[in-house]
């Protein structure tokens, strides 16, 4: 199991590459609240929530890591890799596209 959270660990630190303080600081804006999925009341959308757990995740040293968290961490490798190769043409500097991304902690114009 150590070399799968290793691989796990590793696959995450490429995917996320904000630090925990430039997540928090965007998930604080108005356009990183206004993209995503919400559930069906409305509330929190599902990248927000998940940018909260990556925040959490980063600021916890390794030895700290839940089985929750490396699930977690699966789920964000996932998505960011699916949601980039959705790259849209033309400049995506301001475009739900790059905020649901940065949602999940992975700017793609770093």
């Amino acid at each position: 199991m150590a070399d799968d959270e290793q691989q796990t660990r590793e696959d995450f630190h490429r995917a996320v590459n904000m630090t925990a303080t430039e997540l928090r600081h965007w998930l604080d804006t108005d356009d990183s609240k206004a993209v995503g999925q919400k559930p069906d009341g409305g509330g929190e959308s599902t990248g927000h929530e998940s940018g909260r757990h990556i925040v959490r995740i980063l600021e916890k040293r390794q030895g700290e890591y839940t089985d929750d968290d490396y699930a977690h961490m699966r789920k964000v490798v996932g998505y960011v890799a699916r949601h980039s190769a959705q790259r849209p043409s033309g400049d995506d500097t301001h475009t739900r596209w790059r905020y649901s991304l940065m949602n999940w902690g992975h700017d793609p114009e770093k």
